[in-house]
């Protein structure tokens, strides 16, 4: 898991070139002007998703994994709070791997955190994440614009 700020994207664009265009995507794109939807950059290979909706309370939070994608999650507006926990854990699986949805959910515990406007988490296929969740902030009630970028990765067994 990366967490940081997206001023500072060039310095993760050698991870490959998938993370590179995913942080390009997100360091030109005014996203208080795109509307909500699944933009291609690379057909199936790199895609966003744009949304806006308002965090849920910690106890509607999915554990999640994927398989197929690493998840570039950007806010672009407003703030949540994400979970995180390593995937080695050994934690018990709550629904099983939907390879069409490319999501595992996970009976997970994790360490929750606040990621602000102009911040991105980089979630690879060895994270479970718990995303969209309500920040204790004063801020923390109001609508999010969050940008996932999937970007395609070898499949794991």
């Amino acid at each position: 898991m990366i967490l940081d700020r997206l001023e500072n994207a060039a310095f993760y664009r050698p991870l490959g070139t998938e993370i590179a265009l995913a942080l390009d995507y997100l360091s030109r794109t005014d996203f208080s002007q795109t509307p909500n939807g699944r933009y291609e950059l690379d057909g199936n290979r790199v895609f966003a998703l744009v949304q806006r909706y308002r965090p849920k309370p910690q106890g509607e939070a999915m554990c999640e994994a994927h398989r197929q994608y690493v998840d570039v999650q950007y806010v672009a507006a407003g703030v949540e709070r994400m979970g995180y926990a390593p995937l080695d854990e050994q934690w018990t699986v709550r629904q099983a791997y939907d390879l069409q949805k490319d999501v595992v959910f996970y009976d997970a515990q994790g360490d929750f955190f606040a990621v602000r406007t102009g911040r991105f988490v980089v979630f690879t296929p060895h994270d479970i994440h718990a995303p969209g969740v309500v920040a204790d902030l004063p801020q923390g009630a109001g609508e999010v614009c969050k940008v996932v970028v999937k970007c395609r990765v070898a499949s794991r067994s």
